[in-house]
This record gives C-alpha cells, structure tokens and sequence, in this order.
C-alpha cells in the first residue's frame, strides 16, 4: 500500500535546504499541501516553485523560530491560508561551534544554537498544538539527533540543544495524547546536508582528510524526508516515541 498525504495540510520548518527541503518533496509527493517555512526566504521561494513544477501545492513563509510573536503569526496564517494544520515537521536547526574547546565556547554562540534548536521547537509546538486540535487532531514531528540522546556531538551547544529537544517530546507525548495530537522525536544519523557538509569541510580541513570521501559515507536526506512523512500520515498511527534513523 503506497503512503498518501491526501487533503492532508503539513507545515515543514527548515525546508529551505537539507531534510527540511527533501521532507517538502516527500510531503508534497505523498499529495499534501505544505507549508514551507524557513528564515532563508529565497530557499523557501525556490522549493515553493520547483513543487509547483512538479505538479504540487505549497506556499512559503518566512518565520524566525526564535520569536514569540512571528511563530504564532506566521502559525496563524498558514491556518487561514490552508483552513487547517494537521502535521508539523520541525526540522529548523543549527549546528556551530563544531571542535570549539570547551574553554573557548563562546556564549552568544551557545545561546544562539539553543534558542534556534530547543526554543524554536518549543515554540512552534505551542503554537501549532492548538490549530492541530482545531482539526481534530495531528502529528507534531520535532527533529532531534543521536547527538546528545546516544552519544556526544562536535559541538557543546549542538548536542545539549538536541538531548533538549528529545526531552520535550517526551513531554509534550503523553500531554498531548487527550487532544489527538501524536508526539515524535525523530533522530537522524549522519545525514549529507549542507549543515553537515560544513562540518565535515572543517574537519577535513584540520585533520587533512577527504571531505567529499566522508561524503560518501553519509546518508541520503531523501531517506529521512520519506520517514518523516509516513509519520504524518495516518498510516503511522500506532507508532509511538522515538524513532532512529541511519
């Protein structure tokens, strides 16, 4: 039985690049109508119109996840535009400080990692919970890592802000459940993104090694975007907590 998204309306944070953007097209592929949100509004422009290319219906909007009032905002108009949400992908992230030491970890870059990872998928959680019941129910998907859940992360900041995330959806889980809305915290693995590429470039650049052979090793963010939109439909519903992937 193929997945199908049919009539089904998915807000994606992030998807202007990376598992954001492959999640848009798995999204939009599955036959919904997706919300592309992402502070890089040129990127939203540009997978706003390669989906429409493809024969399939999005709209953009650009949101810093970091402020109160946009996300309800921008929330709010995505559920006047569509007349309804019923899933969120929050994939908007940051990794920096990658290889910093700890005694030189500076602040403004810990804290600009945490409110971008933890506090953005607070806040578009609280503000999303209500239009999700509106509807009757929905998904709340929130992107966390193997960093900072199973192990240690290149980064300080990193790693705290996504074992932060993981911890809010255990949270928000059983809290949610009386109003139909299903939890997850998905943890990719070592996945090609820019954001990961950038990482591995400056690794490769310290240690003398091959970038574009680590690259190699790494997985497709097509994979992720295709689990991340099974979990929206209603195909997934009896799958429950934490979900890893390669």
């Amino acid at each position: 039985m193929r997945m199908r998204l049919d009539g089904k309306v998915i807000v994606v944070s992030g998807g202007a690049s990376g598992i954001g953007e492959a999640t848009v097209r798995c999204c939009s592929e599955a036959g919904a109508s997706v919300a592309v949100v992402d502070l890089d509004r040129k990127g939203v422009d540009a997978v706003v119109n390669a989906v429409a290319s493809a024969g399939g219906s999005a709209r953009g909007y650009g949101l810093d996840v970091r402020d109160e009032r946009q996300v309800q905002d921008t929330l709010t108009r995505i559920e006047q535009d569509f007349g309804r949400i019923d899933g969120l992908i929050n994939s908007a992230g940051i990794l920096e400080g990658a290889q910093v030491d700890l005694e030189a970890f500076e602040e403004e870059t810990w804290d600009r990692v945490i409110d971008i990872n933890l506090k953005g998928s607070f806040l578009m959680s609280k503000h999303v919970a209500p239009a999700m019941e509106r509807s009757g129910g929905g998904v709340l998907v929130l992107i966390s890592s193997g960093a900072g859940v199973r192990g240690g992360s290149s980064s300080y900041a990193y790693g705290a802000s996504k074992g932060g995330v993981h911890g809010l959806s255990l949270v928000l889980a059983p809290r949610m459940e009386s109003r139909n809305i299903r939890v997850h915290a998905v943890c990719p693995g070592s996945i090609d993104t820019p954001l990961k590429m950038r990482v591995v470039e400056t690794q490769a650049q310290e240690s003398g090694g091959s970038a574009e052979q680590t690259r190699k090793s790494l997985g497709k963010a097509e994979g992720v975007g295709k689990v991340l939109a099974f979990l929206v439909s209603g195909d997934a519903d009896y799958i429950r907590g934490t979900l890893f992937t390669r």
